[in-house]
């Protein structure tokens, strides 16, 4: 049965008042493929459009979108984020790569922080290049690690 359905099959908040408060993380990976044209608005290592800094501007926004998850996955728990931090890096061969790391102590482990934090920068790339080319491509969004909980994971980085 998926976690998210009550006894009756219909959407529920899962009951975390039961479990343990422990230092839970997730980190997040989005790729991002850039136009070929993209790599010549490079300056001093941050990628500049019309609308401003790109990566600046792209951690930023994953930012709110981790202190803003529950207001935006419908069955989330809303959670005080204690640490959140997002990398952008490249491009490399035309892709750029998204990092986004979350914890929290809590009852409920912090995946979609920091899956939406890497989505929504990533979209935030393609919006403020979008005026360069529609032919950009976000390839990639994948839980990397999760630790804290009854579980942990830990994906292999192709």
């Amino acid at each position: 049965m998926l976690s998210h359905m009550d006894k009756d099959a219909r959407p529920a908040m899962v009951d975390v008042s039961g479990k343990d408060v422990t230092w839970r993380t997730a980190r997040a990976r989005t790729r991002v493929r850039l136009p070929q044209g993209a790599a010549a608005l490079f300056r001093d290592g941050e990628l500049h459009s019309a609308k401003g800094p790109v990566f600046q501007t792209a951690i930023l926004a994953g930012t709110m979108a981790v202190k803003k998850t529950s207001d935006l996955i419908p069955l989330c728990h809303p959670l005080p984020i204690e640490e959140c931090s997002i990398t952008v890096e490249g491009p490399v061969e035309g892709r750029v790569t998204i990092l986004c790391t979350v914890g929290v102590h809590g009852r409920t482990g912090v995946e979609m922080e920091a899956l939406t934090g890497a989505s929504v920068a990533a979209l935030t790339v393609y919006d403020m290049c979008k005026s360069l080319s529609h032919d950009i491509v976000i390839e990639e969004t994948r839980l990397l690690e999760k630790r804290g909980g009854k579980s942990d994971v830990n994906a292999e980085e192709p």
